[in-house]
């Protein structure tokens, strides 16, 4: 199983890129990983949130395969602890899910279409968190969640 980072937005920050690139690399010992940075709208100064969306939710849907499974970070999905997204990945691994993309959405958050093609929806928090941020906190998580399925102390519960 290969996982996939897609974010909207401008390119890692430097100061989360450090952080970002740490626990991808560490997440690369148990799974293929890849960040995709989708690149924000042109003009999308000028455009209607709703708009924006739209064309953010069509230039994703055109990347996704088939055969994708789409984990849309969502504020009114699922939450998470840490061993229940652990049990989460390695029963995406033992479906043999080929690609498993979690989608951090724009600054308005994620295009209705998108959000039902989405086989999930997770909520990193009930917070609300600066775009950035929840790249690295997602990244964690995900390096967390590999470490509690194989039973390593990165993870004290």
């Amino acid at each position: 199983m290969k996982i996939q980072l897609w974010s909207v937005g401008k390119n890692h920050e430097p100061h989360v890129l450090t952080g970002v690139e740490d626990f991808t690399r560490r997440i690369s010992k148990y799974f293929p990983v890849q960040w995709t940075i989708i690149a924000p709208v042109k003009h999308a100064a000028q455009m209607a949130e709703k708009e924006l969306k739209k064309k953010e939710g069509e230039t994703i849907l055109a990347m996704l395969q088939k055969e994708d499974y789409l984990v849309a970070l969502d504020e009114r999905g699922k939450q998470f602890h840490s061993e229940e997204l652990s049990r989460f990945l390695e029963a995406r691994a033992g479906e043999s899910t080929k690609n498993l993309i979690f989608l951090i959405g724009g600054a308005y958050g994620i295009d209705d279409p998108v959000l039902l093609r989405a086989n999930f929806r997770w909520s990193l928090s009930a917070l609300t968190f600066p775009h950035q941020l929840v790249r690295l906190i997602l990244a964690e998580q995900v390096y967390r969640a590999c470490t509690i399925i194989r039973h390593e102390k990165y993870h004290h519960s």
